[in-house]
């Protein structure tokens, strides 16, 4: 009798967890656009709350570094995609396609396939400038708030923020990079381990990068990034040199999120400046963070996010 009911919970709990992985199933698809195939994947597809698609930086930087946000899809579907040219999207056509009115089209086509009634963006450095280029450009109807982490909005601001990160490193590495950034010797492994420095204070602090980082370097889209950006972090000749959205986004009317690392690439100091451009915004600054603070403070993030989201 007690052998039969341990059995009959057994395939109980056995319905139930598949049950539960066929609620939370994850659908992948492309769409097709003027230069290549665009990848895209739906997590949490039979969620009951308002959609979440996710834009990642770069540009070229591609969605694995977004992996904890998958936690977010136990109350919404989250949509996850790479760009044209990283990722699961290298099936290119031409390359034509490296610049900005692309990438909003590309967006453009992206929610029309997935066919939302409404939903929330989500936009992290790169992806924030691209965020507001689509709002500004196609004047959707059906967006309930934008999420911006560590944004990108302005590429001279950008800059002059960097440089004064550099300014306040060790005079033996600052000398380094600006030396490197100067001669354009970029693979000069003074300047990688320098970089490395630079990278740690400033784009991801934990001692050990997590392999969702790791992996998304290894998918890294650099002929993108050099396209669009240039050689390196600091010389933009790309066709992102004189970018700035600023004024775009300060004419945004629906609920934004600001959000940054205190020592992030994207300043608290520029967050609250682009905040009090725009009455609908709010910033939140994560203590003992930098650019990748959903990776470095993630259960506080998470909260951050599903608090903003549900109200």
């Amino acid at each position: 009798m007690i052998m039969q009911i341990l059995k009959n919970l057994i395939m109980l709990v056995v319905i139930m967890n598949n049950l539960a992985a066929q609620t939370n199933r994850i659908l992948e698809g492309f769409i097709e656009t003027t230069h290549g195939r665009t990848w895209y994947s739906i997590h949490g597809k039979d969620k009951n709350g308002i959609p979440l698609i996710l834009v990642h930086g770069g540009p070229g930087a591609s969605h694995y570094y977004l992996e904890p946000l998958k936690k977010l899809a136990e109350e919404r579907p989250v949509i996850f995609y790479d760009q044209l040219g990283c990722g699961n999207s290298r099936e290119i056509i031409n390359k034509s396609f490296m610049n900005v009115e692309y990438y909003v089209d590309e967006l453009e086509k992206l929610i029309a396939e997935l066919n939302f009634n409404e939903y929330h963006l989500w936009g992290n450095s790169w992806g924030a400038m691209l965020i507001t280029e689509f709002i500004s450009a196609k004047k959707p109807t059906n967006i309930k708030s934008i999420i911006l982490s560590g944004a990108y909005l302005n590429t001279k601001l950008w800059i002059d923020d960097q440089i004064n990160y550099i300014r306040q490193l060790p005079d033996s590495i600052k000398i380094i990079i600006e030396n490197s950034e100067e001669s354009g010797d970029f693979n000069n492994p003074k300047y990688q381990e320098a970089m490395n420095i630079y990278y740690k204070k400033h784009v991801c602090r934990l001692e050990q990068w997590p392999e969702c980082l790791n992996k998304a370097f290894e998918n890294f889209g650099t002929e993108v990034y050099n396209a669009m950006w240039g050689p390196s972090e600091f010389t933009v000749n790309g066709t992102l040199k004189n970018a700035d959205v600023i004024d775009k986004f300060a004419r945004i009317n629906i609920p934004i999120l600001l959000t940054c690392g205190e020592y992030d690439e994207s300043t608290p100091a520029a967050n609250q400046y682009f905040a009090s451009l725009n009455s609908y915004a709010k910033v939140i600054v994560i203590k003992d963070a930098s650019h990748e603070h959903h990776l470095e403070k993630t259960d506080e993030y998470l909260y951050i996010c599903r608090e903003f989201l549900n109200r």
